[in-house]
């Protein structure tokens, strides 16, 4: 495995942890009425690479897990993280060859 690929696996193995625990605070702070973390934040963090964890907490804590509009958006930021890993390792491997 090459350099770039072992460090987005460490950075999305980080943003999904760091993602995670958002969901838990975040779930956390709603049901005790205390400051929550933002939709944008948690879009955020999850098209930095945290979208494994951020759909982890999701089910996990049953956070975010109803507001359609939020899904929504929240799988458009999937899709386009994705679509942006897909296009840079296809660029590294022209490069290479």
């Amino acid at each position: 495995m090459g350099i770039a690929a072992t460090g987005y696996l460490i950075v999305v193995f980080v943003m999904s942890v760091v993602c995670f625990v958002a969901y838990g605070w975040d779930k956390r702070q709603a049901t005790n009425g205390g400051r929550r973390v933002s939709e944008r934040t948690l879009h955020l963090m999850a098209f930095l690479g945290g979208w494994p964890g951020a759909l982890i907490g999701q089910r996990q804590f049953h956070h975010k897990t109803q507001k359609v509009a939020f899904r929504i958006v929240f799988w458009m930021v999937v899709i386009f993280h994705i679509g942006i890993v897909c296009a840079v390792a296809y660029a590294l491997e022209k490069s290479y060859q």
